[in-house]
């Protein structure tokens, strides 16, 4: 039987089967409405749902009151966005980073036709903005910025707490979209100075089709216009039926991260590190992308030079072996990497990249069996090709 070994936990993660437990019964057995308050079907649901909202906000350090349920980082990004920009006509610019999820940069082109005037700062070769550059780009005009906890191709983990300072100091509003972050590192709202942050449930072992949004409720309090409308569910936030079973399951996901984000971090950083050394000792010519000192305990992104990166992925699907080339929530046309461009890599050089995500799963045997499959495919390749 072919082994499988999945290394694309930025793409997505399994669902922890604790979170699947607690999940189950609201699909069928406490099957109600979390808004039907006149029986003990909606009762139980609104009690899950509590619970639930509790969770997510000690992730974060925020308070309960102040977690909005969505579908998912994506829907998040929007209304953080869209929602405070609509309710601010007399502020039109938005500050942001090259390398942020294209859940940001397309809301921000969308805010842009609107006539909405937005900044894209440049990042490091590490993958990081400075919070100097994010500074000298708020204008009284600059009505919020929107910085990434850590990049989903390279890792990058971006100075956040000293841009929380900045924009506090300047009175903008800070949003971060941490659905590479949460769960991986420590996030604290307070702390950090954020005003509105985003979650997404299958990035740490949670189900998929379920996030939050952190929306301050003091010191500011934030408004925002709903993007939805159809009941005023979610503090009028985000109407629709909630989603209490994927609720439930992103609650106990970010109960178990609280639990076990600091060893299981320490566990993937030494994996990480051991698998970029046996690479580079096995294999010529790989560099890593990015920095390795502001970086998720579990990603590593490189160039094998000389080696067709989508060659050498159709050759590691056909041994179980689950990479990526990229980003994976981009379209599937090939096309260079703007993240890897934001940091200087050549067009050549990007399309020799791969991005290894490590997670829960993984063992150290299963990058030593994943090295040997690659060292074999970069040797048969480089023979052959001329790319």
């Amino acid at each position: 039987m072919k082994r499988s070994i999945y290394l694309d936990h930025h793409a997505t993660t399994p669902v922890d089967l604790k979170v699947l437990e607690v999940m189950l019964p609201y699909f069928s057995e406490k099957f109600g409405n979390a808004s039907s308050r006149h029986h003990v079907f909606g009762d139980d649901a609104n009690e899950a749902v509590a619970t639930a909202r509790e969770q997510v906000a000690s992730l974060i350090g925020a308070q309960k009151e102040e977690i909005i349920f969505t579908s998912g980082a994506t829907e998040s990004n929007n209304l953080a966005l869209k929602g405070l920009a609509s309710l601010n006509p007399n502020k039109n610019g938005i500050v942001t980073v090259a390398t942020e999820h294209k859940a940001v940069l397309d809301v921000c082109t969308s805010l842009e036709k609107q006539g909405f005037e937005i900044t894209i700062l440049p990042v490091n070769r590490d993958g990081r903005v400075s919070p100097e550059a994010v500074s000298k780009a708020i204008t009284p005009d600059v009505v919020g910025v929107s910085v990434m906890a850590a990049n989903n191709e390279i890792g990058a983990i971006n100075p956040i707490e000293e841009i929380g300072k900045v924009c506090k100091e300047k009175e903008v509003i800070f949003h971060c979209d941490a659905a590479q972050g949460a769960g991986k590192i420590p996030i604290d709202v307070e702390k950090m100075n954020i005003d509105m942050l985003s979650i997404s449930g299958h990035k740490m072992y949670g189900p998929k089709g379920v996030g939050a949004l952190f929306v301050r409720g003091h010191r500011p309090r934030v408004r925002l216009r709903a993007q939805i409308d159809g009941g005023g569910h979610e503090r009028g936030m985000r109407s629709g039926t909630l989603n209490v079973p994927g609720i439930v399951g992103l609650g106990k996901a970010c109960e178990i991260a609280k639990k076990e984000m600091k060893k299981e971090g320490k566990r993937l950083t030494e994996l990480r590190d051991y698998l970029l050394k046996s690479l580079q000792e096995k294999i010529p010519e790989i560099l890593a992308n990015g920095g390795m000192e502001h970086r998720l305990p579990g990603n590593l992104s490189i160039i094998i030079k000389g080696v067709d990166s989508e060659a050498l992925l159709f050759k590691l699907k056909q041994e179980g072996i689950a990479l990526s080339s990229g980003a994976a929530c981009s379209t599937n046309k090939i096309e260079p990497s703007y993240v890897l461009q934001a940091i200087g890599i050549s067009n050549d050089d990007i399309y020799s990249a791969i991005r290894f995500g490590l997670g829960k799963g993984n063992q150290k045997s299963d990058l030593d069996f994943s090295i040997s499959v690659v060292k074999s495919f970069c040797h048969q390749i480089r023979k052959i090709s001329t790319f």
